[in-house]
């Protein structure tokens, strides 16, 4: 029996009347300077920005760390965060993301901080952007448009840049605002009367219409130059493949340490920050195991939640690395708050990367990094949730040769075993059973080298015309 003093909680799963009218400030979320004397330097800061995001599920806590995580999104774009809010609501309200009135309590915090952008933590649908920059009267940027923003910051390569163009591109295009008919193009003339002919009567092209057109113009000619740099990118990839080296994938959460750990395994000398989404391109190189034999390496894109389906969609030649790998070395971030969601993440993009593909999913190996900054409660939390993972830190090298002899007895599972009769000519099938597989016994006969190894299926496959000889 309840008691008038008890809080009704309806069954249908209703928010709390308190908990959907609050607009959260989320703490520790400004990097605003200290020092308020500073007011010239602080007045050069083009971004000071706002962020506001929607609770409509989980606990508190994963609520705050996804404004956290858009916090570290906008530090690493160049902007700096004075404030965090978040609304309790069942869902994001149509019109304006956060309802009329609390928009009108975001546009008092965008005048008490001074800020001169909003950044809400989800994709805005077109009318919602509209609408929430007329309350808010400053700038309003979504999740994805920070993410792209961040990719445009940090492509290098030209085929980075092409595809973060096209996925900028494929995002703005149903988002363009124009002024109707008072910015058309008129044909001149007659064209407005009755005698302009066919096709001139009407306002002519407006200038939406025109920057759409020009548009679709731009992505037509991105989509041909990212296909021919595709082939160029296949022919290297076909070249790994067929030489019989296992590859790896170096897959995870952005800011997991990947680049740090391909610098450990190989010495690459790969360039890290501590930066979301600073390796765009992938980079590859070799690795020899504790047995001699060689592996690739491929260090690729950082994945995050809610990663713009334009990014996956533009960098699928990219990700094509995924789908081909003998192995996916799937980093995880020891020292975060929520390394459960990180996993879960990574395997959700790529699973669609492996579905659209049509491939099987290539084994994975997890491997838990930075546990020289994780606390030993995080570390003991982790050890029960991923059980069969590797636990290392790339920056001290603990765990790096347990997770090389690893690696070792992974690519040897793969192997299969061949007795072939290799001619005198064939010295280069040879040298890459030495350098891709392990050689058992030799012996040089009259017709050529008789040879006993354990070597990777596509190297077996083209052994095949040289056994029972």
């Amino acid at each position: 029996m309840t008691t008038n003093s008890e809080r009704y909680v309806p069954s249908t799963g209703e928010l709390q009347l308190d908990e959907r009218d609050a607009l959260r400030r989320v703490a520790g979320l400004s990097t605003e300077l200290g020092d308020v004397t500073e007011v010239e330097y602080r007045q050069l800061r083009l971004e000071r920005v706002v962020l506001v995001g929607v609770w409509t599920q989980g606990s508190a806590a994963q609520a705050e760390a996804s404004l956290a995580e858009l916090a570290a999104l906008a530090e690493t774009a160049g902007s700096e965060v004075l404030a965090g809010l978040i609304q309790r609501r069942d869902r994001p309200d149509p019109a304006t993301y956060i309802g009329s009135g609390k928009a009108a309590e975001l546009r008092e915090a965008v005048l008490a901080t001074g800020a001169d952008t909003v950044i809400a933590d989800g994709e805005l649908t077109p009318a919602q952007l509209t609408a929430l920059e007329k309350v808010v009267a400053v700038k309003v940027v979504d999740r994805t448009a920070l993410i792209l923003d961040i990719f445009a910051q940090h492509a290098t390569s030209r085929e980075g840049k092409a595809q973060v163009s096209l996925a900028q591109m494929e995002y703005m295009l149903p988002r363009l605002r124009g002024w109707g008919e008072s910015m058309s193009r008129q044909a001149g003339g007659r064209a407005g009367g009755t005698g302009g002919g066919v096709g001139l009567r009407g306002p002519g092209e407006t200038k939406i219409e025109t920057d759409r057109r020009r548009i679709r113009e731009r992505m037509a000619k991105l989509r041909r130059e990212i296909k021919e740099m595709k082939v160029a990118r296949d022919t290297k990839r076909t070249r790994r493949l067929t030489s019989g080296v296992p590859a790896v994938a170096i897959v995870g959460y952005t800011n997991a340490g990947k680049s740090s750990l391909l610098n450990a395994l190989t010495g690459a000398g790969v360039l890290v920050e501590d930066a979301l989404f600073v390796t765009l391109d992938p980079t590859t190189r070799r690795a020899e195991l504790d047995d001699g034999r060689t592996i690739v390496l491929t260090d690729t894109v950082g994945f995050v939640r809610h990663l713009p389906t334009q990014l996956v969609e533009a960098f699928r030649s990219t990700l094509e690395e995924v789908a081909d790998a003998d192995l996916l070395l799937h980093v995880v971030d020891g020292s975060d708050a929520a390394p459960d969601a990180q996993i879960a993440a990574v395997r959700e993009v790529i699973s669609q990367v492996v579905r659209d593909t049509g491939v099987a999913a290539p084994p994975e190996l997890l491997v838990v990094n930075k546990i020289d900054a994780a606390s030993s409660l995080g570390l003991a939390q982790l050890r029960r949730l991923v059980p069969d993972a590797e636990f290392v830190s790339a920056r001290t090298g603990d765990g790096i040769d347990r997770l090389r002899s690893r690696l070792d007895r992974l690519s040897a599972e793969h192997d299969i075993e061949v007795d072939v009769l290799v001619p005198y000519t064939r010295g280069d099938l040879i040298a890459r059973m030495h350098t891709a597989g392990r050689i058992v016994t030799t012996a040089h006969e009259p017709d050529g080298t008789r040879v006993r190894a354990r070597v990777p299926r596509a190297l077996a496959a083209e052994l095949g015309a040289y056994a029972d000889r």
